[in-house]
């Protein structure tokens, strides 16, 4: 089992880091630069707009998962939030992006936001969009070749809502 918990990032940084550079690296389904230095990752991930999570695993305080919520945009429309999940790759499938999903939402409403949105799906991150829409998003939008896949082709990405109301 694990729990979420509020970041530290004096604390969970080097864990996160250890599971974020090899995402980011792949090249397969987070529009950061596959050479982010660790600095400009972590600059990233704890931007002054941002709240972070954690996914600890219970036993062993193990960093698991991580996610970010911020306003999805400024000023009118800042009520709908956004969020960015990644799980370590040795726990994926046992529920972590899940439970982070449940979570983000449960911190949305408590922080008044009237929806999610996620701006940049990734089509070929099948196993996003299944989840996504397990948890009740539904695809608003389709961008033509928004992401520049690693393989060197480009791939469409979705926009996803989900209503907090």
């Amino acid at each position: 089992m694990f729990e979420i918990l509020p970041c530290d990032p004096d604390k969970h940084w080097a864990q996160i880091w250890a599971f974020l550079q090899p995402v980011f690296a792949a090249g397969e389904s987070y529009p950061v630069a596959m050479d982010v230095s660790e600095a400009d990752a972590r600059a990233y991930w704890f931007a002054s707009d941002k709240t972070t999570f954690v996914a600890v695993e219970e036993e062993t305080g193990e960093v698991c998962g991580t996610y970010y919520i911020r306003p999805n945009s400024e000023s009118l429309g800042a009520h709908i939030c956004n969020c960015g999940y990644i799980v370590d790759p040795v726990f994926r499938g046992r529920g972590v992006a899940t439970k982070m999903c449940q979570h983000s939402q449960m911190v949305a409403k408590e922080e008044a936001y009237r929806g999610m949105q996620y701006n940049l799906v990734v089509s070929t991150n099948y196993g996003a969009v299944r989840l996504w829409q397990s948890q009740g998003f539904d695809i608003v939008g389709t961008l033509p070749g928004a992401f520049h896949h690693k393989a060197q082709y480009y791939v469409d990405a979705y926009v996803m809502f989900k209503s907090l109301m």
